[in-house]
């Protein structure tokens, strides 16, 4: 975008609009995305917050949308906690958003071996240890780790 370019805040909640209209965002996302764009200073922090304050944009449905999807394709909790936090949501949103899904992350972590490995448990520690790489990554506890094997 063309740095001289003044956008007014009925531009700003335009493209703020387009973004939210397609996928949820969060406050951080939505203000890092606006400003790669060329749109920034106080007349984005004040689009944000009547966007925020019309319930339109809100870090809680992100954070609770954003945790069930990543559950649902075999990340554990540790990775969708980094996740979130690198999109700005607070520890007590984090926290909220893990314990809407009421998931059981052990037949979680299982269920993700099962499905990359298939049921036989790992014949040898070589194998195991792969698994558990895997598992790790995926975002596991040691102790979720150690009961899906």
């Amino acid at each position: 975008m063309d740095a001289d370019v003044e956008y007014s805040p009925a531009d700003i909640r335009a493209r703020a609009l387009g973004l939210l209209a397609r996928r949820e965002h969060s406050r951080l996302e939505l203000a890092r995305k606006l400003r790669q764009r060329g749109m920034a200073g106080a007349d984005l922090e004040q689009v944000l917050d009547e966007l925020a304050a019309a319930r339109l944009l809100s870090d809680t449905r992100f954070a609770e949308e954003y945790a069930r999807s990543r559950a649902s394709r075999g990340y554990g909790p540790l990775r969708i906690r980094a996740e979130l936090r690198e999109r700005g949501i607070d520890d007590a949103g984090i926290q909220a958003a893990l314990a809407e899904l009421g998931e059981d992350w052990c037949q979680q972590a299982r269920a993700a071996r099962q499905r990359r490995f298939g049921a036989e448990s790992p014949a040898d520690l070589k194998e195991r240890a792969r698994q558990s790489r895997f598992l790790q990554q995926r975002g596991f506890s040691p102790e979720q780790i150690r009961q899906a094997l």
